[in-house]
């Protein structure tokens, strides 16, 4: 079996996701999708494909790495050449499923669990404490037992300017006062998270962080930026609030620093944007060793929430997956499926070969974004 061609498609979704297939001269397909390439993806995966043609598509690992070290001057550690490559990776491990006839996870070593736990991600940068509990009632009302809300405000009342990285009183409070509201509305055995977004510096994370103990978080997110591996873990020293980081890092190389210096309580790779599943589950046996459980970021659609789900199943110190899809209507619209994907808080990972689910032409096509044609 040779690589035909692939294609890759923009999709609007969180921003847009880029859908990829990968066709074979005996016809048998495997379609991925990936996140936060921009519009530069597609066209970093049309010059990949070169790379691709007519090389066996069994062979994931190894074409990962044959297209990451053509990339080695050109963006081979992060950003947008990892994305794309996740995406195409995701296609040929959807493909090999096909072909073998067996779920993904099972490629992957077999699954630990039946189904995927989610939180949702709440938003609320700019709302007050009461929308903030009437969301969070809400969206446990759905089924999920796991929420997550912003409380970084570059527009907040208090703060100095956009550009200040500390953090006033003012600022606290409110940031307080809005999880305080979700706690109360919610009870105590729903896990909450809060994101920074790595807006702020080390003593205004420290400040936050200790402010924040007395809520039991699941985790607060970002702190500060993630780059200086040193400052975060200053911040997880300082706190008995656990620190979660790592949707801005690729490969197994970006999270090796903040991973052996134990910065973090949870790590959370954005698997169809930072690495694929095969170097996700590479991440994670990493992590493993420091007793460090993982919690994917996660912004995709439906195809690409399952792809890590696949990697979720079959790890040991999986602890929860983001779903970032609250208010956005079409997500049983991108997928054929008999049943929701989700139910009751949680996904089923799916036991078809493959991914175990096959896109819709028609969703795809009504939020193509403009200028693309549906996979021929």
């Amino acid at each position: 079996m040779k690589i035909r061609d692939i294609q890759a498609v923009d999709v609007i979704g969180h921003g847009y996701s880029t859908y990829v297939r990968v066709y074979t001269d005996e016809g048998l397909t495997g379609t991925g999708e990936c996140i936060h390439g921009r519009a530069a993806t597609s066209a970093i995966i049309e010059e990949m494909k070169e790379l691709l043609i007519n090389e066996n598509p069994m062979n994931v690992d190894r074409l990962f790495e044959k297209v990451r070290r053509a990339y080695i001057f050109d963006g081979a550690l992060a950003g947008n050449v990892i994305s794309a490559l996740s995406g195409v990776e995701i296609a040929l491990w959807d493909l090999v499923g096909k072909v073998v006839n067996l779920p993904v996870y099972q490629l992957l070593g077999g699954k630990f669990r039946d189904k995927i736990r989610l939180y949702s991600d709440c938003g609320g940068s700019a709302d007050d404490p009461e929308s903030c509990a009437k969301r969070a009632k809400e969206v446990i009302a759905m089924g999920f037992n796991a929420i997550k809300f912003d409380i970084d405000d570059l527009d907040n009342l208090y703060k100095l300017d956009h550009w200040n990285w500390s953090v006033t009183p003012g600022e606290v409070q409110l940031m307080v006062d809005k999880v305080a509201a979700v706690r109360e509305a919610v009870g105590p055995n729903i896990d909450i998270a809060v994101d920074m977004h790595g807006r702020y510096d080390t003593p205004a994370a420290i400040r936050v962080a200790h402010a924040m103990e007395p809520y039991n978080l699941m985790w607060l997110e970002e702190p500060v930026p993630p780059e200086n591996v040193a400052a975060m873990r200053e911040v997880k020293r300082s706190t008995s609030t656990p620190v979660c980081s790592g949707e801005n890092l690729f490969l197994r190389y970006g999270f090796r620093e903040i991973i052996e210096k134990q910065a973090v309580d949870i790590i959370m790779p954005d698997i169809p944007k930072c690495c694929g599943l095969s170097e996700g589950k590479k991440i994670a046996s990493m992590a493993e060793i420091y007793y460090i459980p993982l919690a994917p970021h996660n912004v995709c659609g439906p195809l690409g929430t399952i792809a890590s789900c696949h990697v979720c199943a079959s790890i040991p110190n999986f602890l929860v997956l983001e779903w970032h899809w609250l208010g956005r209507k079409h997500w049983d619209e991108l997928v054929i499926a008999d049943k929701p994907i989700i139910e009751n808080g949680y996904i089923a990972v799916p036991d078809k070969p493959g991914l175990g689910v096959e896109i819709n032409p028609d969703g795809i096509k009504k939020y193509m974004r403009p200028g693309f044609s549906f996979f021929e």
